[in-house]
């Protein structure tokens, strides 16, 4: 069964679709009056069980050890509540952010919680913690994401850095294995690839390695910069494997979205964050909880939902959007899966061969090389206290690693 069919099975009822309804045509009507109205509830939200992380990945506030929220564990009892609020009326929970999931003590407790209301539970993982994939596959999981950057050891650990790329395959093996074993079609597993410039070459590579593993679904994604400097050494050099369009003027070169900031946001509607702390962020973009509406110990969510400082944000979105760093660097209204191949169907040509039809070629071994180590000396996480490494780097809104792209105009500009 597709996973579609498995998530309407799982979720569906008419007071959720009733929910979903209203809350669509309020944004869309908001869009057409150019004002926030709020009818209903979200559909999907996103809960941050940690903001601690076992890798140092250094395009990653946690891994790079900039992120300046404290490091802590959502309390249970604050998740508990929110599903309470939420859980009749979303259709869907997902359980990451800024950190590792799977080392919450009670990750699969909260799976089961979320399941048995009849929400579909999304999950995101660096794959280190699979070593009871049977726990995984009877705790109701609907979907589970794991992040594997790279087909070989080299590759894979220049970026996932304290990572080991042997454990992460095994793992994945296992799991599936084990749903096998279980007869269980979820959780349907999907193995993520960020298309960087260190490892775009192995596009063909991760490909064979994802039906290797058995999983269910390769997706090809786009990276997140935040840097000016991040541009030649983790950009892709092709534009389609981009999610930023560049720019390069007297000063430099200089980064922004592809198709620019119109003054809307969905998400806004649809998708906002409970933090570990227990705030209630905007949506993920906001790392560090600049835009915090308020705290699920302190308030319900309904009423920050609709409240006054809600509502400002968004009617201040409407206005002029690109006005926040962090939606300046948000996939609103852009695409960053590359493509999705279900590898039981193969749904089209492989992006390599594509790209190849319009000049792509590989780089050789030597250029390869370069490449891996240009990765690997980018941001050093060891050096330096937090506050250190947070110099020169301390943007608003979460891009404590760098200045986030520019404004529009500002390119504009400049070409």
């Amino acid at each position: 069964m597709s996973e579609a069919l498995l998530f309407l099975r799982h979720t569906f009822s008419l007071r959720r679709v009733w929910n979903a309804a209203k809350s669509h045509l309020s944004y869309g009507l908001s869009v057409l009056l150019r004002r926030p109205i709020v009818w209903g509830l979200p559909t999907v939200f996103m809960v941050e069980p940690t903001n601690a992380c076992n890798l140092k990945c250094p395009l990653c506030p946690t891994g790079a050890g900039t992120l300046k929220r404290p490091t802590r564990f959502l309390e249970t009892t604050l998740y508990q509540r929110l599903l309470q609020e939420l859980g009749h009326d979303a259709f869907m929970v997902l359980l990451w952010n800024q950190g590792e999931s799977f080392l919450h003590p009670d990750f699969f407790p909260m799976v089961r919680q979320a399941s048995s209301m009849g929400l579909w539970t999304y999950a995101s993982t660096n794959g280190h913690y699979l070593e009871d994939p049977e726990a995984v596959v009877r705790s109701g999981l609907g979907t589970l994401l794991v992040s594997v950057d790279g087909a070989t050891p080299e590759t894979y650990e220049a970026y996932r850095r304290s990572g080991n790329f042997g454990q992460v395959v095994e793992g994945l093996k296992a799991l599936m294995a084990a749903k096998r074993r279980l007869g269980s079609a979820t959780p349907v597993v999907h193995l993520q690839f960020i298309v960087m410039r260190h490892n775009q070459h192995e596009i063909a590579e991760i490909d064979r390695l994802a039906r290797e593993c058995g999983v269910d679904r390769l997706t090809l994604k786009t990276v997140q910069i935040y840097d000016d400097a991040d541009i030649d050494v983790w950009l892709p050099e092709e534009e389609a494997l981009r999610r930023y369009q560049v720019v390069k003027g007297e000063e430099g070169a200089h980064f922004a979205m592809k198709h620019g900031y119109p003054n809307r946001c969905q998400r806004l509607w649809n998708q906002p964050v409970l933090n570990a702390g227990g705030e209630v962020a905007v949506c993920c973009f906001d790392k560090d909880s600049d835009f915090a509406m308020g705290h699920v110990g302190e308030s319900s969510f309904r009423e920050l939902w609709t409240g006054p400082r809600y509502m400002a944000f968004r009617k201040a979105v409407f206005t002029r959007r690109s006005q926040f760093e962090m939606c300046r660097n948000c996939g609103e209204g852009v695409r960053l899966t590359l493509e999705q191949r279900d590898l039981r169907v193969d749904l089209g040509k492989p992006l390599e061969r594509s790209l190849r039809r319009h000049g792509w070629t590989l780089p050789d071994d030597e250029e390869i090389r370069r490449r891996i180590e240009a990765a690997r000396a980018s941001r050093p996480r060891e050096s330096g206290g937090r506050e250190e490494r947070r110099e020169g780097r301390d943007g608003v809104a979460g891009m404590s690693l760098g200045q986030g792209p520019r404004p529009i105009e500002e390119l504009d500009e400049q070409a």
